[in-house]
């Protein structure tokens, strides 16, 4: 692995990082409509980044099956939704404004339930970040350098409010700036480790890879259809969060196929 791919998988966990250092800045907590504006953007860059960095690459590395190209990408798809489906139900997490605990019932302080919901968002974007850096690695046409470097670029991008969304909140209710910043970052910590254990399992199994990329794929959508987009909906002025969702849309398409 080398030094480029190193600090490619780490440009999102800088982008977590940059995010939660706000609480160094920023004297008020978050108003209801920037947190909806922040949520809605990410939730457009993960979307974008899941078709054209993750599905369309998984099909056209299928190729050779001709017209049943889609089944890779379909049963990698749908093994990470369900993987999110069933860490959403065996984690307990409360999601930020959340009144419900979802998950087990451990009877966890909500801030350490509010770390833990962001973490499963990070989880399928390092992983997303080290399947693209694999295709590159197996030296896959469709798959260069620049396009993995698009997606590490896209993802720290919508990183960015998501560090902030953790620290902001943990600031706001009376823990210290530094615990607060230093809970982003933990947050978003699982990210490279999740691209280096995915990027390390596509070097054993190299057909695995339009599985991993679709797997990617999936665990993200279901972020964004569970939890962001409910919550950049909330409220009044919701109008707020879409627009916010197609400016991320069309950051991270802009990003690959400009990059690519």
């Amino acid at each position: 692995m080398t030094i480029k791919i190193l600090l490619g998988i780490l440009i999102p966990f800088a982008g977590t990082s940059l995010g939660a250092a706000c609480v160094f800045f920023m004297k008020k907590s978050m108003g209801d409509t920037l947190r909806r504006m922040l949520t809605g953007f990410a939730a457009g860059v993960m979307v974008a980044a899941s078709v054209w960095s993750l599905l369309i690459p998984a099909i056209e590395q299928s190729s050779g099956m001709g017209k049943w190209a889609f089944v890779p990408a379909v049963i990698g798809f749908w093994i990470g939704i369900l993987f999110l489906f069933l860490l959403d139900h065996i984690v307990p997490h409360v999601h930020n404004k959340g009144r419900h605990v979802e998950g087990p019932k451990k009877g966890l302080p909500k801030t350490t339930m509010l770390l833990l919901a962001v973490t499963l968002h990070n989880i399928p974007e390092g992983m997303a970040v080290g399947a693209v850096y694999a295709g590159f690695l197996a030296g896959n046409s469709d798959i260069t350098a620049m396009s993995a470097l698009a997606l590490s670029i896209g993802i720290a991008i919508q990183n960015f409010p998501e560090g902030a969304i953790i620290s902001m909140p943990l600031r706001a209710e009376g823990f210290r700036k530094v615990t607060a910043f230093g809970s982003g970052i933990l947050s978003g910590a699982v990210e490279p480790i999740g691209a280096v254990i995915t990027i390390l399992a596509a070097g054993f199994v190299i057909p695995a890879l339009p599985y991993l990329l679709s797997f990617a794929a999936g665990a993200m959508i279901y972020v964004v259809v569970e939890d962001l987009i409910p919550e950049m909906s909330e409220g009044s002025h919701s109008n707020v969060g879409t627009m916010a969702f197609a400016a991320g849309f069309s950051v991270m398409m802009m990003l690959d196929v400009a990059l690519s």
